[in-house]
């Protein structure tokens, strides 16, 4: 019997390069821990303060090429809501629910902690992201003991949890809106729509008015990185190719040109820029403190608790079913591993406490802290069921 051919899948090509950009971006945080405290430290944080054309280089990376992260990011999540994973209620509603679930237990997790500390409450939303990158990298460290389901499942809650980062970050964490700034935002979006509605093709013209896009965004008061999603919402996907669309529409076409530069250079150089925490002269109470021990148990319990219970109650009511070839104790070890909050975490943390400097450390640890543990339990319990099975 001959082999199927394999359907044009962008899913497919997602986990292979996200899976090996997440071990890139593991090697990334632990070179940045090393420099941070090494003699290097100070050339390492005066480098990210320096400043060039208005911002300084923490920001370029932080709101520049953090942007085009969410370009990716808003492709993705276009991709397959229209087409993909994502596209029928079949397929999102195991993920979507326990992406639910896997934000609003942290959360609670954290406000627990800190809701009698004002100035803490403002990180709330820091432990409610799961890193696809780093999770992906642990799975491909594990190989062929895990179902590709559950990779499948892992990326699709992934894309949801990113989407409500996107509304969180947009909702909660906006300045001082200016109104000139954000009339320049909504014509350049209007322009952008207005090419996808005229059916251009080519990816230049939407790439040339996204750059004014995001710069007007950036003077607005919005975080610069939203621009990148909105974007990513104009580009077009033509329905009609022989696998339900076409795959050489400007879609898949950027989408296939960002993919390699954000999981091998975007992410990892986000992750050596903001990882970068120097313990000398540490304080056991910035260490053991209500922030950081919100953020880290968040990740750890409050998401194993909150994707697991909403995913086993989803599929005991009969709304979902489990994921092909996987036990209960496998989906458990992935509901783990969605505890690694890497990225998006300290993203978050940068918008919530950037001007901070303790409070940004608190940050990192507890991030660190949470990621690395649900990171070392996900992979313990899932290599068990492997072993246990066979």
């Amino acid at each position: 019997m001959t082999a199927e051919k394999k359907p044009f899948s962008v899913l497919r090509d997602f986990l292979e390069s996200e899976a090996a950009g997440g071990i890139i971006l593991m090697i990334a945080a632990a070179l940045a821990l090393a420099v941070a405290n090494s003699p290097l430290s100070g050339a390492y944080f005066s480098t990210l303060r320096a400043k060039g054309f208005g911002l300084s280089v923490e920001h370029w990376i932080n709101d520049g090429l953090m942007a085009v992260f969410f370009l990716l990011v808003g492709l993705e999540i276009k991709r397959e809501v229209l087409d993909g994973q994502l596209s029928s209620w079949s397929r999102r509603v195991l993920p979507g629910l326990g992406a639910l679930g896997g934000m609003a237990m942290p959360a609670l997790v954290y406000l627990a902690l800190n809701a009698q500390s004002p100035e803490s409450v403002r990180g709330w939303a820091i432990p409610t992201a799961t890193d696809i990158a780093f999770a992906l990298g642990v799975l491909a460290l594990l190989g062929s003991r895990v179902p590709v389901s559950l990779k499948v499942f892992l990326t699709a809650l992934a894309i949801i949890d990113d989407l409500g980062a996107v509304l969180i970050i947009a909702l909660f964490y906006t300045a001082d809106l200016s109104l000139p700034a954000l009339g320049a935002a909504a014509a350049l979006l209007a322009g952008l729509v207005a090419l996808n509605r005229l059916g251009v093709g080519k990816v230049w013209p939407y790439l040339l008015l996204g750059a004014g896009l995001w710069a007007a965004t950036l003077q607005s008061g919005i975080h610069a990185t939203i621009a990148g999603v909105a974007l990513a919402m104009t580009i077009p996907m033509r329905a009609g190719g022989e696998n339900g669309d076409d795959p050489h529409s400007p879609l898949h076409h950027l989408e296939h040109a960002l993919a390699k530069w954000v999981a091998y250079g975007i992410v990892p150089i986000f992750g050596f820029a903001n990882a970068g925490v120097s313990f000398a002269g540490l304080e056991p109470r910035v260490v053991l403190g209500q922030l950081p021990l919100g953020i880290a148990l968040g990740l750890f319990f409050g998401k194993q608790i909150g994707v697991f219970g909403a995913a086993w109650a989803a599929i005991r009511l009969g709304f979902a079913e489990r994921p092909e070839g996987a036990s209960m104790a496998q989906l458990y070890g992935i509901a783990i591993l969605c505890g690694i909050g890497f990225t998006m975490s300290l993203f978050i943390g940068g918008l919530a406490f950037g001007g901070h400097a303790e409070s940004s450390d608190a940050v990192k640890i507890g991030v660190l802290a949470g990621s690395g543990l649900s990171a070392i339990l996900g992979s313990i319990v899932l290599l068990r069921c492997r072993y246990s099975s066979s």
